[in-house]
This record gives structure tokens, sequence and C-alpha cells, in this order.
């Protein structure tokens, strides 16, 4: 099993950070429906404002590859563009459990 944990930090006023953040979480949780190797999906919204980082993600795929059949899923990549124009830094971990 692998987990894929990605934390995002976002532009814009904080009120703007968060619609983007709550958009993207909606879709995100949507996706082990329509992804088959994507286990579980757990997706949280920064609710400290003295940290900089606004949404962090957490999916369970079952292999290294498979953390790439779910990033280049149209699903997952229409989920990610929703970003687009908001992502200020991106940090990644993949670890095998």
């Amino acid at each position: 099993m692998v987990k894929h944990i990605v934390s995002f930090k976002l532009t814009g006023t904080a009120d703007e950070r968060k619609a983007v953040a709550e958009k993207f979480r909606e879709a995100l949780l949507k996706l082990p429906e329509q992804i088959d190797v994507l286990q579980s999906m757990e997706v949280g919204v920064n609710q400290n404002p003295q940290e900089s980082w606004d949404v962090v993600l957490t999916a369970v795929v079952p292999t290294m590859e498979d953390v790439a059949t779910y990033a280049n899923h149209p699903a997952h990549v229409a989920a990610a563009a929703l970003l687009n124009g908001h992502k200020e830094s991106r940090a990644c971990v993949d670890y095998v459990c």
C-alpha cells in the first residue's frame, strides 16, 4: 500500500483561498468512485489561520505504479485543474506502508 500525501499553499485572500480549497476538496472526494486504483481519499482544509498551507490530501493506492495511474486519470486531472491560477506551492511525499 502507498500513501500519497500532498499539501498545497494557495494564492489570494484568506476567503479566496478557502473557497478554492473547498471546491478542490469536493472534487477530490469524488475520485474514489471514479478511479479504480484509488482505495481512499482524505482531504483537509486548514482551519488554523496561523498556518500558511491551505489543503492537505492523503490518497491510498496499492502500488507506486498506481500513483501514476491516479495522477494521470482524467478525473484527477480535472480536479487538479481547479487549482490553476491559485497554486503557490505544492509539497508531496509518497511512501510504502
